[in-house]
């Protein structure tokens, strides 16, 4: 396991589209999942430990979140031979463990981690709906332990975001297990 940040990307970088499948086989793009304001956007696996550390906070925010007119997709870049435990088959009972009330997509050809320069899991992308970045960084202050939390940076970024306010806080990079790349 190799622990890696996020790379920095400067606010308001347009970030591009895609088009991936769920476990189902349908195909997912960003006009298909934004919300009236915008897509939170988490590159993820279901092995990673900084990855399941996270999950059902994430399960939460994106909950809290949805009224406010953001909707959550997941990505699953690690689609690698070597990680049977990221495959397809193990995506759809981690949905069903976790009750993921979101779809998570399947990159299989890693195309989109690399153009939104992914780098670990998980790597968490709030985009506005004309898929310019807004925030880019960790979940919170702790991803080890849930309660030790002192702060909600995506939380504080959502909330600034959907009352049209800058986000002047520092985005501290997540990090967790590196992308298994091909």
């Amino acid at each position: 396991m190799t622990l890696l940040e996020s790379v920095n990307i400067a606010s308001e970088t347009q970030m591009p589209d895609f088009d991936l499948p769920d476990t189902q086989g349908n195909t997912w793009s960003f006009a298909d999942l934004t919300g009236s304001k915008g897509l939170l956007v988490i590159f993820t696996c279901n092995h990673c430990p900084y990855a399941l550390a996270v999950w059902e906070r994430i399960i939460a925010l994106s909950i809290w979140a949805k009224p406010q007119g953001i909707n959550t997709v997941a990505i699953n870049s690690n689609i690698h031979p070597s990680y049977p435990e990221d495959s397809p088959e193990e995506m759809i009972n981690i949905i069903k463990k976790w009750e993921i009330p979101f779809p998570y997509l399947i990159d299989s050809s890693q195309d989109v981690a690399r153009q939104y320069q992914a780098q670990c899991t998980p790597d968490i992308y709030l985009l506005k709906n004309d898929q310019t970045l807004f925030y880019h960084g960790r979940l919170d202050n702790n991803w080890k332990e849930p309660k030790k939390v002192t702060k909600e940076e995506l939380k504080i970024a959502i909330e600034c975001f959907t009352l049209n306010k800058v986000f002047s806080e520092k985005q501290h990079p997540s990090m967790g297990c590196s992308i298994k790349w091909k």
